[in-house]
């Protein structure tokens, strides 16, 4: 389902979760760098990046925007374009490549960085057959510390209600950081605390209980960041483009997917943009997600 301004059409077999009401208290965890204001309002938090040879201010809960500009010779992809994405278009499907702003069809190659950040890189070896524009080596392996807002790393977000069901954010490590006190604000009633990890590892490509694409249930932020569950096999990452998607299992927490779905659409830093922006109110969709998880 297409919705204008929030959505992009990026095949007649890509399913998008949209957000619902929701979003949490502004916070600081980790390497996170900033400040955020309290009381039951959400707030953005602010996070420095390097991306260009220049340092640059992510914010949660930010509108993004901005101009774009070229990378300028001598930098790491010189000659691509770099910024200008903005809240309304973070959201993607579950294919990757999906979530840039304009452009459709499966991988990252050669593409611009709407968001300044860099795509996820799963790693592995790549290779021929349909699968292999998942296993790209452009953007070095996860652990390259070139990567705005660092090397990849992943956290774990167990269901309270549901023993089966794992959720696990993939992200750089800023992004991520920046992201786990907000959904631990604003999913709390869903999650087990004993059991998930707010604490972020590394990733580790090679290790399969860590997060891996055929799980991933949605991209965001031109493919920068995921959210996998464990267990899922869509096995349609790996066929032709088009191919339809695996359908999510029925018994999994889906009251968590919304939540954990709704405060990284909402909250996932962007890099700021024009002074005086504010991000859109996008709540009044939030009953589209049942359309979505009942389709």
């Amino acid at each position: 389902m297409f919705i204008p301004f929030i959505s992009t059409r990026t095949g007649k077999n890509a399913k998008k979760l949209y957000r619902r009401k929701g979003g949490g208290k502004g916070g600081s965890s980790g390497g996170a760098k900033g400040s955020s204001s309290g009381g039951g309002k959400s707030a953005g938090t602010s996070t420095s990046i390097t991306s260009g040879g220049t340092t640059k201010s992510a914010t949660s809960f930010g509108a993004g925007g901005g101009k774009s500009i070229t990378i300028s010779a001598g930098q790491l992809f010189a000659g691509r374009t770099s910024g200008g994405g903005t809240r309304a278009e973070v959201f993607g499907t579950s294919q990757y490549g999906s979530g840039y702003p304009g452009t459709s069809g499966r991988g990252v190659s050669n593409r611009g960085f709407p968001f300044v950040f860099w795509p996820l890189a799963w790693g592995g070896v790549g290779g021929f057959g349909a699968g292999s524009y998942l296993h790209t080596s452009e953007y070095g392996r996860p652990d390259n510390s070139s990567r705005p807002g660092g090397p990849l790393v992943t956290a774990s977000f167990v269901s309270s209600s549901a023993s089966n069901t794992t959720y696990r954010l993939l992200a750089d490590n800023a992004t991520a950081v920046s992201l786990i006190p907000n959904i631990q604000a604003s999913c709390s009633s869903n999650l087990n605390n004993s059991t998930s990890s707010f604490v972020v590892i590394p990733y580790n490509d090679s290790l399969s209980a860590l997060p891996q694409p055929e799980q991933t249930v949605q991209y965001y932020r031109a493919s920068t960041v995921a959210l996998t569950l464990d267990g899922y096999n869509n096995t349609a990452v790996f066929e032709a483009d088009g191919t339809p998607n695996v359908p999510l299992p029925t018994s999994i927490d889906t009251t968590l997917l919304a939540c954990l779905n709704t405060t990284i659409g909402a909250a996932v830093p962007l890099v700021d943009g024009v002074p005086g922006l504010t991000a859109p109110n996008l709540s009044i969709l939030g009953f589209l997600y049942l359309i979505w998880s009942l389709s």
